[in-house]
């Protein structure tokens, strides 16, 4: 017990960063476990594997659509998740240098939702994956999304690495995309057309919100938002002609009621018959 409440406090206490950690790797050791039991069985499928992993056909996905996200927690293999996670420890503390643990998770999760979707592409496109199936499991989209993220961000940013010297973050980010690129054609072509998807995502997303210089969270669901038309605002003038005549208190009340409600909700929402009144009075008002 005292082993378990040891884990669950370094959770509550942990960064995002090791709180994912920690998640991939019970998942990993839920995963071996159930494959152990299915072993002594003679079962050759293992359920977490398969509703968890991402397929490569689209009536799949529709049937278990939550495949394009949890996909990004499993691992095939010790060394799978080992460099990945290590990999994420690095990047993902470096990621937090300069932006909140809300960003990185973003990063992670839609960086594996785009990978998923370009592996689904490419495998029902590309006629080299004809014939064949295949299933996607790995955190290296989401990783790939926040490593080429932060080198958006900061591609000059210099690393020290142990007999090379320091390195700029975009010839490292290069590197990693040049290695994706060149396994497209290879027994991991789906693997890699993922990580591909998370570092597109990384790389736009970064530019689009450090052009509009503001929050990335709030760019990114601003891209789903409905663009209203221009509104036809009406504004107090702050001088007012002296040869105007003067208006009744309770006019003065409701034109200045008519225009917080424009003010706040745009000139469209007013009532035809405040429309008219506004036109009557500023009529009224501009006679010689």
């Amino acid at each position: 017990m005292n082993f378990i409440t040891d884990l669950k406090n370094r959770f509550q206490k942990g960064t995002i960063v090791e709180q994912l950690i920690y998640i991939n790797l019970a998942v990993f050791v839920i995963t071996l476990l159930l494959g152990v039991i299915n072993g002594l069985y003679n079962e050759q499928t293992n359920f977490i594997v398969q509703w968890f992993s991402l397929d490569d056909n689209y009536t799949s996905l529709i049937t278990k659509p939550w495949t394009i996200i949890t996909y990004g927690f499993m691992h095939d293999g010790f060394l799978h998740i080992l460099f990945n996670l290590i990999a994420f420890y690095f990047l993902g503390n470096l990621f937090l240098e300069y932006f909140k643990k809300k960003e990185l998770l973003t990063f992670y999760l839609l960086g594996t939702f785009f990978g998923g979707i370009l592996y689904l592409l490419s495998q029902n496109y590309f006629p080299v994956f004809s014939g064949s199936s295949s299933s996607l499991v790995g955190a290296s989209a989401g990783i790939s999304a926040i490593f080429i993220g932060i080198a958006t961000y900061i591609p000059n940013y210099q690393l020290n690495i142990r007999f090379i010297g320091f390195v700029k973050l975009w010839y490292l980010a290069a590197i990693w995309v040049g290695l994706d690129l060149l396994g497209l054609i290879g027994n991991n072509g789906g693997g890699h057309f993922a990580h591909l998807g998370g570092s597109l995502f990384g790389f736009l997303y970064v530019n689009y919100a450090s052009n509009n210089k503001t929050n990335f969270l709030d760019s990114f669901f601003n891209l789903f938002k409905k663009k209203r038309k221009p509104l036809h605002t009406v504004y107090k003038s702050e001088n007012r002609s002296t040869k105007k005549q003067p208006t009744t208190g309770f006019n003065q009340q409701k034109i200045d009621a008519i225009l917080d409600k424009i003010s706040k909700s745009g000139y469209d929402t007013l009532t035809k018959e405040e429309k008219d009144f506004l036109f009557k009075q500023g009529k009224n008002n501009t006679k010689p």
